[in-house]
């Protein structure tokens, strides 16, 4: 998932590389936050009705239903919004540059990348070899891969210019917003989940996770972060949900839940130690380090043996289908989904939203 998408021009975006690399980037993905534009929302925050039948008005809240579907729909509107951002940068560059291209004979497109942007796509080995360690792409892929990774590098090296490019022009020019960013909430109910916080925050985040999936193991140490960050500020709740594909992740699910029995203090050790330990999660390591974190073992052996907590995780899974999580790790704050191994601040502007009553 991409935290921010300017998607100017199909043509700097080479779709084929990107796509490739899909089966690299496993679960739902992680993005780096880069800095919006600065544009002014001018939207009116009423909003009337979209339909009448008989004369009576069907407002949006009403088509956005609930559950799965709610989420169906606000995927599809957060889609629609991030299409209007990428054309409002496109159309400023048309602005800006429109004349000068004519002039030159050129399209807006080509003169940006051209004379504007000179854009440096070069990508060298050190950079590679960091992309490679940070994604963890296995080493016997890393030949196979190599082109479309570098492709893919090259691609997002002229992105990043392009979206520099468009913030700077956004400090230069007075742009306003006439649409607003879609606002819509589900209601995830927290229940008996292991949770940390005080019960009345204002700001309550709710995890879908997988302990066997590599951007959820990412995304444990963006929750470890919110933690010292936010502390009693926040409730952050955790849900169960292992994904097929992950054969250790449903084993343990169920000892997480084990050890949370034996205490909350210690679900988040062992939490933080499965997810750090993503790649041995076999059953004699799952029962180590429940010892590790001073779970008494015989009663965790006894609790896994009657798959005490079995039902506990089909329900978590239940419940997440029903709402329309279809993949790992789908936060939801306050309500509002946020969707893959999103960098802090991606949480950081969420959740100061949510405080500030936004």
């Amino acid at each position: 998932m991409s935290f921010l998408r300017t998607n100017v021009y199909p043509k700097l975006l080479l779709a084929t590389a990107s796509t490739a690399l899909v089966v690299v980037f496993a679960c739902t993905g992680e993005s780096k936050a880069k800095e919006k534009p600065h544009y002014t929302v001018k939207a009116d925050a009423a909003s009337g009705p979209l339909a009448n039948i008989d004369g009576k008005p069907v407002s949006e809240e009403e088509l956005m239903g609930e559950g799965e579907e709610r989420m169906e729909y606000g995927e599809a509107l957060k889609k629609v919004h991030d299409v209007r951002m990428s054309r409002i940068g496109r159309v400023l560059l048309d602005r800006v540059y429109g004349d000068e291209a004519k002039k030159a004979n050129m399209d807006t497109e080509q003169y940006v990348e051209t004379k504007v942007l000179k854009a440096d796509d070069k990508v060298s080995d050190r950079d590679f070899n960091n992309f490679v360690k940070e994604k963890g792409i296995p080493k016997e892929q890393v030949a196979q891969l190599k082109d479309r990774i570098y492709a893919y590098m090259k691609m997002q090296k002229k992105q990043d210019q392009l979206q520099a490019l468009i913030v700077k022009l956004s400090k230069e020019h007075k742009v306003e917003l006439l649409f607003k960013k879609p606002d819509v909430k589900m209601n995830i109910e927290i229940g008996s989940s292991p949770s940390f916080g005080k019960k009345d925050s204002k700001v309550k985040i709710v995890e879908f996770s997988d302990f066997q999936c590599p951007f959820c193991s990412r995304a444990a140490k963006t929750v470890t972060e919110l933690k010292k960050m936010y502390g009693n500020k926040i409730e952050f709740a955790f849900k169960q949900y292992p994904l097929p594909m992950h054969p250790n992740a449903r084993p343990a699910s169920e000892a997480s839940l084990c050890v949370n029995a034996q205490g909350t203090d210690k679900f988040w050790k062992y939490h933080d130690k499965l997810f750090a330990n993503a790649d041995k999660l076999e059953a004699d390591n799952l029962k180590k380090f429940a010892k590790e974190v001073g779970a008494n073992e015989a009663e965790f052996q006894k609790c896994l043996d009657e798959k005490r907590f079995a039902k506990a995780v089909d329900e978590d899974m239940a419940y997440g289908n029903k709402i329309g999580v279809r993949s790992t790790p789908t936060f939801f704050i306050n309500g509002k989904a946020v969707q893959g191994a999103q960098p802090i601040e991606a949480f950081k502007e969420a959740i100061e939203e949510e405080m500030s009553g936004g």
